[in-house]
């Protein structure tokens, strides 16, 4: 096989009245080596995607391959060559780090060293602490280094950095960039668009059980048809505390203006997609001001994946369940 993960037409059906289908005929092919990126609000059907593939569902339904074998018939196989850190990982708080690793370490007839995975998540002088001593990114860590231990071919990692603070991701960050770079392949969820733009070669955006978008972060932002964005609400000039929701004539003179390609409201907020930011915000003001409107709060920045995910969607990823 010329993938690390293959499904084809997958599909997950629930018992109940009406049946409830999660997954819906889903194809979707995971290269070697090569960190892979999963993101959809929840209730999209990826949890139950990549809980078929790590194999603790079974499909109703399709063709699933891991690592060249298929669930039901290589089991045993496929779990000596995967990692999986979940987003909730319990692990028992009288052990001690080394205790933890050593005890994941036993499941496998081929593993990395207890010493050899601490150093991969740096680790090591936490060996000797209990668990309930460590802090909330060092137990996610741990998480991960007792999913490595076995020294896995095809790692997935389950929203890694939820919860944590901005230095404690920045960690998890460089652990995967670490991983990613000695060859291994990484399934990688996340509600984090900042997170899926700097670690992933490639993305799959999932909504209503099947694939919407897939690309290179790259790709997938310049779909959007321009790389800046201007993000603004605006109020009548004898009212400019009280934002407006923006009438239709006004937006569609927007989507007229030169080098816009997207004009989209969300949560009472208009997003144009451009490439020409000066003049589009000349010609914003113009145009408001010509309807005795006035702006009351703007900003531009550039484009990034939670504009396609806006785009594609019509809501933002982060506010839903991160």
């Amino acid at each position: 096989m010329n993938f690390a993960i293959d499904c084809r037409n997958m599909r997950k059906t629930y018992a109940a009245k009406p049946p409830v289908e999660a997954v819906r005929g889903l194809d979707l092919q995971v290269h070697y080596g090569e960190c892979f990126g999963v993101l959809g609000p929840n209730g999209a059907g990826k949890t139950t995607t990549i809980e078929i593939i790590e194999g603790l569902l079974p499909a109703t339904s399709g063709e699933v391959w891991v690592l060249g074998k298929q669930w039901g018939r290589d089991d045993r196989e496929i779990r000596q060559r995967i990692g999986v850190s979940l987003q909730e990982t319990v692990l028992s708080d009288d052990l001690t780090v080394a205790e933890t690793v050593r005890l994941f370490r036993s499941f496998y007839r081929q593993a990395l060293s207890v010493e050899q995975a601490l150093a991969e998540v740096s680790l090591q002088e936490k060996a000797k602490s209990r668990v309930n001593k460590l802090s909330g990114g060092q137990k996610q860590r741990l998480a991960v280094a007792c999913a490595i231990v076995s020294d896995p071919e095809l790692l997935f990692l389950d929203e890694p950095t939820t919860g944590l603070d901005p230095t404690s991701r920045r960690e998890v960050w460089e652990i995967i960039r670490r991983l990613r770079a000695n060859g291994r392949t990484i399934l990688l969820t996340t509600h984090y668009m900042d997170e899926a733009q700097r670690l992933c070669d490639r993305v799959a955006i999932f909504d209503e059980g099947r694939v919407i978008a897939l690309g290179t972060p790259d790709q997938l932002i310049r779909s959007l048809g321009g790389d800046q964005v201007v993000r603004f609400s605006f109020a009548l000039r004898l009212e400019p505390n009280r934002p407006l929701e923006p009438p239709t004539d006004i937006l569609n003179a927007l989507r007229a203006l030169p080098s816009v390609s997207l004009v989209e409201v969300v949560e009472g907020q208009v997003l144009l997609t451009c490439q020409q930011l000066p003049a589009v915000v000349t010609s914003l003001i113009e145009l408001l001001r010509s309807h005795d409107f006035v702006l009351s709060d703007l900003n531009t920045r550039e484009a990034t994946l939670d504009d396609v995910f806006i785009h594609l969607t019509g809501k933002r990823l982060e506010s839903d369940g991160a």
